[in-house]
């Protein structure tokens, strides 16, 4: 699904609200904020794999849907923060029995891999 999608009024509730978390990162990233503020470079080390421009983009994207807020520190070295917004908030919890379905689903495939 593309950016454009995000800001296209013309789409279903659904795909609206997954063209906001579209891509790998995202939904866990999501998860992480739902504990509250997070700093960069902590998510990075929480999360191997995921590259510091990725994480950029990510949260530069997840902001201007209006899900994350920025706050930067005026001290040196600069330090930066991420926490949910109440919008932010509200998406993740939508997102709970979607993710409680995605666990049974993960469930069923795993009870037929193992039965066959």
């Amino acid at each position: 699904m593309t950016r454009s999608r995000a800001r296209d009024t013309n789409v279903c509730g659904v795909t609206a609200a997954i063209a906001v978390i579209d891509g790998k990162w995202k939904t866990v990233l999501l998860w992480l904020l739902e504990s509250g503020p997070w700093r960069p470079g902590e998510l990075r080390r929480r999360l191997p794999g995921l590259s510091e421009k990725v994480l950029t983009q990510a949260l530069r994207e997840m902001e201007a849907d209006g899900l994350v807020h920025r706050v930067v520190h005026d001290e040196l070295p600069l330090k930066t923060v991420y926490s949910l917004t109440p919008f932010g908030r509200e998406l993740s919890e939508a997102l709970g029995p979607v993710s409680d379905w995605g666990h049974r689903r993960l469930e069923k495939l795993a009870q037929a891999e193992s039965a066959s």
